[in-house]
């Protein structure tokens, strides 16, 4: 498909993150590792360029960031993340490259057997998350996206969620250019969530690395993201795999599907579920064993977004979605009196829903 589409299961690991963006290609580099992905594609960061190059945006971008100056204020910077924005939700994407995109959906679409197969479309940029910096949160992921459509949109709005406001002005503080770090897009099945969550390699706060955390949540973590409800927490001895602490919350909000709507939205959760363990111990014990298999993997902490398939017999994998290294530790302050899932949630867990 002339360098605009690559599937996760058929591009290089090596290459992967150069032309899929990093989200992307640590999926591609852990399907080869043998840990359980959700199958999809990625609209490459060559597409992207595509776009901008034929639809004129590159010179919409630039006049806008050129105003901004060398010290932009809140307001320069929001103006200029809304005419940017804007415009990538104007203009078309050209025919070749929408057939290239509805043509890999409806090949998705026959891999999962299913019509119109809801899907998550998450921006998958060039250096994101790297060991020494994280856009964790800054850029959009849209959960429950179904046909061709919707996946039109949804990517030209994953393209142009590199120019929100908080990506602005993190690129700006930080002395990276737009054209250091261009974008692709990832098309993924969107498991049916039984449950989902973050785990992390190491205590995010303390920096304990004797210990596996895991926060989890009934249906997909979004509830938690807008900070509608609080987790479960569970932490994990990393030596013999015994729970250390299993804190049940009381759960009332619950992300889940809506076959109506066409996509994933908050409710109320059923009453016997809002004070009931989100994990048993054998689906506590599989998270664990995959966050530690990642770990050893990589050779450095990783925080990791997990999904429990509803359709998961005892034994089978933990479905993974993104990982990352963990870079926002600091041991040397001290913990807070009780661990803040909500505050954690928003930097690592599932973002926006549409």
């Amino acid at each position: 498909m002339s360098g605009t589409i690559i599937w996760t299961d058929q591009v290089d690991p090596a290459t992967a993150s150069a032309v899929a963006g990093a989200k992307m290609g640590r999926l591609s580099e852990l399907l080869q590792a043998g840990v359980c992905v959700p199958a999809g594609f990625s609209v490459t960061i060559d597409a992207y360029r595509q776009h901008c190059a034929q639809s004129r945006l590159d010179a919409v971008i630039d006049t806008a960031l050129a105003g901004l100056g060398d010290n932009p204020g809140p307001a320069p910077i929001e103006q200029a993340s809304r005419t940017i924005r804007a415009e990538f939700e104007q203009r078309p994407i050209s025919t070749a490259l929408a057939k290239d995109i509805t043509d890999a959906y409806d090949d998705l679409c026959l891999h999962c057997v299913e019509v119109n197969v809801p899907t998550a479309v998450r921006s998958s940029a060039t250096g994101e998350d790297s060991d020494d910096a994280s856009f964790a949160g800054i850029f959009d992921t849209y959960l429950g996206v179904s046909g061709p459509g919707r996946i039109l949109d949804a990517v030209r709005a994953c393209w142009g969620s590199l120019f929100t406001e908080r990506a602005l002005d993190y690129r700006h503080r930080r002395g990276i250019s737009h054209h250091e770090m261009p974008i692709a897009v990832g098309v993924i099945e969107l498991i049916h969530a039984r449950a989902s969550g973050v785990a992390f390699s190491i205590h995010p706060v303390t920096g304990k690395s004797d210990r596996i955390v895991i926060e989890g949540n009934w249906g997909w973590g979004e509830a938690v993201v807008q900070g509608l409800v609080t987790p479960d927490h569970i932490e994990i001895g990393k030596s013999d795999g015994r729970v250390l602490r299993y804190d049940v919350a009381s759960k009332k909000i619950v992300s889940a599907f809506d076959y109506a709507a066409g996509r994933v939205v908050e409710t109320d959760m059923p009453a016997r579920l809002v004070d009931r363990r989100v994990l048993d111990d054998e689906q506590t014990a599989a998270v664990a064993e995959a966050v530690a298999a990642i770990e050893k993997h990589y050779g450095f902490p990783v925080d990791v977004e997990w999904v429990l398939d509803r359709h998961r017999r005892a034994g089978e994998p933990i479905c993974i979605v993104q990982v990352r290294p963990v870079t926002a530790v600091k041991v040397s302050s001290p913990p807070p009196a009780r661990w803040n899932p909500v505050s954690a949630a928003t930097k690592y867990a599932f973002h926006r829903t549409t």
